[in-house]
C-alpha cells in the first residue's frame, strides 16, 4: 500500500475552503521552512524535524513545523512554547491556542505573513536546538 501524500490528505478534505486553506499553507510553509512536506501520522502534514530530550528522559521526533486541517479548524503546531510569540500573536488575528498549537477557523481571519513568521521562527529555533519543546516543556 502506498503511503498517503500531503497532495492526497489535502484531496480528501471534504470542504472546499477548508482544503483551499491547506493548500495555501502547504506552499507557504514549504517556502518558509525549505523543507518537503511529509504526512506525520494519519493526518498532519509537517515540513523537517527535531529531535527532543525530556528530563525524565524521554525523548522522540516531532515535526520542526507543521499542520493538520480538523473537520471545524486548522491546527497549527508550534513546537516551541507559544508564550515565545507573545508579540506576533497579539498582532495574528482570531485564533484559539492550546498547549503547542494554533486553532484557526480561516486564514481569512488571520494575517498569514504573522503566521508564518512564527512558524518560521519556531522551525528554525527547534532544529538548531534551542528552543523548549512546547508539548511538554522539555530542552530540544
Amino acid at each position: 500500500m502506498r503511503a498517503l501524500s500531503p497532495d492526497d490528505l489535502i484531496a480528501a478534505i471534504p470542504v472546499a475552503t477548508r482544503r483551499a486553506d491547506a493548500r495555501l499553507l502547504l506552499e507557504r510553509f514549504a517556502r518558509a521552512t525549505g523543507e518537503s512536506a511529509t504526512v506525520w501520522g494519519s493526518s498532519i502534514i509537517a515540513f523537517g524535524s527535531y529531535h527532543y530530550r525530556y528530563a525524565s528522559g524521554r525523548e522522540g521526533d516531532a515535526p520542526a513545523a507543521g499542520f493538520a486541517a480538523r473537520a471545524s479548524t486548522l491546527v497549527v503546531y508550534v513546537p516551541d512554547r507559544l508564550d515565545a510569540h507573545a508579540d506576533a500573536l497579539a498582532r495574528l488575528g482570531a485564533y484559539r491556542a492550546g498547549k503547542g498549537c494554533l486553532y484557526l477557523k480561516s486564514l481569512a481571519d488571520i494575517d498569514l505573513d504573522v503566521l508564518i513568521d512564527i512558524v518560521t521562527t519556531a522551525s528554525d529555533r527547534v532544529k538548531a536546538g534551542s528552543a523548549i519543546h512546547g508539548a511538554g516543556g522539555a530542552s530540544a
